[in-house]
Parts: C-alpha cells; sequence; structure tokens
C-alpha cells in the first residue's frame, strides 16, 4: 500500500497532464474533452461520484469532497449507527477551479464559471459567474470579468517562458 501512494504521488507531480486524466478517470471521475490538471488534485474516497465537462482546468492543491465526515459523530452517538452521507459533484463546461480550492458534496457548477483560488464550494454556482470565498459565492458575472480583463490583460500567453520573463520585467520593472 505505501508503495502505491508513492506511485500516486509521483504521477500526480511529475506526470504530464494526458497520464493525470487517465488516472482520475481511472479511479472513476467522468472527464469530458479538452481538460487540464495542474499538479496534485485530490478526487477524494468516492471518485465516482464526480463529473468534469469539457475545456475544464483544475489548478494545484484541489480537493473534492463528496461525502459528509460530521455523520462520524452522529454515528458515535448511537443516533445514525449505520450512516453516511454522499453528494455528487458536477463541473460544467469552461470552467477554471483555482489553486487550493475545495468542492464539496452535492455541488454543481456551472458552465463559464471561474472559481477563485482558496474557495471552499458549498452551494451550486450559476452559469457565466465568477465566484469566490469561503463558502464561495458569486461576485460577478463573466461579462463583467472580461470587461476588467480586456483592459488589464497582457498578451503572454503562448510566449515561451524567457520570452514571458522579459516581458513581464519589462511591464513591472525589476531585474
Amino acid at each position: 500500500m505505501r508503495l502505491y501512494k508513492m506511485l500516486k504521488k509521483l504521477i500526480v507531480l511529475v506526470g504530464s497532464n494526458k497520464t493525470k486524466l487517465r488516472y482520475a478517470m481511472k479511479a472513476g471521475v467522468k472527464i469530458g474533452s479538452g481538460c487540464t490538471i495542474v499538479g496534485n488534485v485530490d478526487w477524494g474516497s468516492e471518485p465516482y461520484l464526480i463529473e468534469i465537462g469539457n475545456n475544464v482546468r483544475i489548478a494545484n492543491s484541489c480537493l473534492f469532497v463528496t461525502h459528509d465526515g460530521g455523520m462520524h459523530v452522529l454515528r458515535n452517538k448511537d443516533q445514525l449507527p449505520y450512516a453516511d452521507l454522499f453528494g455528487k459533484i458536477k463541473v460544467g463546461n469552461n470552467v477554471l477551479i483555482g489553486i487550493r480550492s475545495i468542492i464539496m458534496p452535492g455541488v454543481t457548477i456551472g458552465n463559464n464559471v471561474v472559481i477563485g483560488a482558496g474557495s471552499v464550494v458549498t452551494r451550486n454556482i450559476p452559469d457565466n459567474t465568477v465566484a469566490c470565498g469561503v463558502p464561495a459565492h458569486p461576485i460577478k458575472t463573466l461579462d463583467e470579468y472580461y470587461e476588467k480583463a480586456k483592459v488589464t490583460s497582457v498578451p503572454t500567453n503562448g510566449m515561451s517562458a524567457k520570452d514571458k520573463r522579459a516581458y513581464l520585467i519589462d511591464m513591472f520593472g525589476g531585474k
């Protein structure tokens, strides 16, 4: 078992995106096309209850939780001795889940959604929304996000690391 855990960690740290996707699907996660997993993503103990749409990017250290661990207390009080609570997680198309976000059981994230870094998603997030916080809540529409981004974004996507570095150092100053 220890070797399995070490191999898993190695796959998620250094494996290619294709390898990470294959690993998640083998665990039971349903994943659409054009998805990217950046770094280590923890699919939880019931990965077969997770459905990811097309063109979804999941950042490093995200956690998907499909069960309610609090049931432990009720079982130990003999109130619900055999009970568990589970919830499916569904992520729509064209979604970014920011670094270190936690997606809780029973949550549906709509299409064209940005989940901000460090968010804890405890309720459904509607289409065309930017949501963040603990608990996550909508802070603006995707159109509002676009209006701000078209003014403040820079054309570095697709640049080599060297060119990007030079561009950003020139833009922000420094060495």
